[in-house]
């Protein structure tokens, strides 16, 4: 037994213990990512109402990319430093953090600038209605993106550049650094929305002061380090080091993807099937960017435990401990499983108190959205397994296995059905808004069932392994 894996805990303490450590911090700072957008929903709904809500819905792809870059080089280059680690790759190691930071911030700063640029026909793209007048669901997204844009930079170090400093075996300095922006998120939402009266003008505002607060303490980290010092000739950009961290990171960044171009299609097809309905278009958008929000705040604590498993299983896999690695992915899958249902059972028994939470609205706001709830969201208690088993592919360093079951829910499921769901519903004489809300609990049973079959595979490849290494 190699002296690394004997003195480094990850190869030593208890699985449990450790998907504790790791994954509580993690699922804190995955709660406090997602009440970034749920706090702006809460202000504009009491304050601007539904048509400020459908604004952020229309925006929320937007935010999406970021999480999809933050995703791709955090998490990539996350693992990338914890398989050298583990293998005794000390120099490679650090190579992968200092690579990911570059590319972190410069890949901000090229969004902001694209989207900056061309903003009103991005957001019309994105399924805003394009109606003239400042007091429109486009103007009010215009208001909005304008401010936000300016933060993307801020955002994505500050996200991706948690996963970096988990890594390094500080995840409760990662959880400080979101819960801190969070919380000025808040008290200067309150401010500038409710009190001052700023509008969306206000909420996008505080949102990028909250990201540049925990974008600052994330680079206070990274300059102290604790693995080494991470000089100038590390953040210069490696062609290999770059290609690798993407392809370590490429599963979440394709879900993220995945999910940015599912809420472009939903956002024109609520429009489309919502204007030939008795709701109309506003009602569609501003309900589902609502129950989107809320529904991302139970699945925050699925990506939260996943994350935290992903050093552990990492680690383990690099120094060939099969068992330590197995006893991570049925920890974590069983947790996500007890939360899932757990999330299922509010969904499903209290949807209009969740609802009413985000401000009024007419009659048919409230049955639309109750009846979204819980068709929608019917399958949510096997959602857990799909991101468990996609993060633990990444982590183990099967990259393509996990960039499909990242694909699995989002573009081989789900994008197909919201296509022909509708138009089916329309060929039978109901409305086709009806059929968007049967995409979700096929597409979650189907890629649920495609994880399994694939953990299945991979724990016999594992099983041969530890028997090739008896021999």
């Amino acid at each position: 037994m190699n002296e690394k894996k004997i003195n480094n805990p990850l190869g030593t303490e208890p699985v449990g213990t450790l998907i504790r450590k790791f994954a509580i911090p993690s699922i804190i700072s995955m709660l406090v990512m997602s009440f970034y957008n749920i706090v702006d929903q809460f202000f504009i709904g009491r304050t601007v109402g539904p048509l400020g809500n459908a604004a952020t819905n229309i925006s929320f792809p937007l935010t999406t990319l970021c999480i999809a870059t933050a995703l791709a080089f955090g998490i990539g280059g996350a693992a990338g430093f914890n398989l050298n680690m583990g293998a005794g790759n000390k120099e490679k190691a650090i190579h992968f953090v200092g690579n990911a930071i570059t590319m972190m911030f410069s890949i901000g700063i090229l969004v902001t600038i694209v989207t900056s640029v061309f903003l009103k026909p991005i957001l019309v793209l994105f399924g805003a209605p394009d109606s003239a007048g400042a007091h429109s669901v486009l103007g009010y997204s215009v208001e909005y993106v304008r401010v936000l844009a300016l933060g993307f930079p801020f955002a994505i170090l500050s996200a991706g550049g948690a996963h970096l400093i988990r890594a390094d075996g500080s995840p409760r300095y990662s959880m400080i650094c979101n819960v801190a922006g969070a919380f000025c998120n808040v008290i200067l939402d309150y401010l500038f929305v409710m009190r001052f009266g700023w509008g969306m003008t206000g909420a996008a505002t505080a949102t990028v002061i909250g990201q540049v607060l925990s974008f600052s303490m994330v680079v206070y980290y990274l300059v102290h380090y604790k693995t080494a010092t991470i000089e100038k000739r590390y953040l210069v950009p490696q062609r290999s080091i770059v290609f690798k961290t993407v392809h370590l990171g490429m599963a979440q960044c394709l879900n993220q993807l995945a999910i940015m171009v599912v809420q472009i299609v939903m956002n024109k097809s609520l429009a489309h099937y919502g204007a030939l309905s008795s709701f109309g278009q506003e009602i569609p958008l501003a309900c589902v960017g609502i129950i989107m929000k809320v529904n991302q705040v139970y699945f925050s604590i699925c990506i939260g435990v996943s994350q935290g498993m992903q050093p552990i299983a990492s680690f383990n896999r690099g120094a060939n401990q099969f068992a330590r690695v197995r006893k991570a992915y049925k920890i974590a899958c069983i947790t996500n499983t007890v939360v899932s249902s757990i999330a299922f059972l509010i969904f499903q028994l209290f949807p209009i108190q969740i609802i009413g939470i985000f401000g009024g609205g007419s009659d048919a706001y409230f049955l639309f959205a109750e009846k979204f709830f819980r068709i929608f969201l019917f399958m949510t208690f096997l959602n857990g397994i799909q991101p468990i088993t996609s993060t633990f592919c990444t982590a183990i360093g099967e990259p393509n296995k996990g960039a499909f079951l990242s694909l699995t829910r989002q573009i081989i499921f789900f994008l197909p059905l919201l296509i022909v769901m509708p138009m089916l519903f329309m060929h039978f004489g109901e409305e086709g808004i009806n059929g968007i809300m049967f995409t979700a609990p096929i597409s979650d049973f189907l890629s649920a069932a495609a994880s399994l079959l694939m953990i299945r595979k991979i724990f016999s490849q594992f099983h041969e392994l530890e028997k090739g290494m008896e021999v």
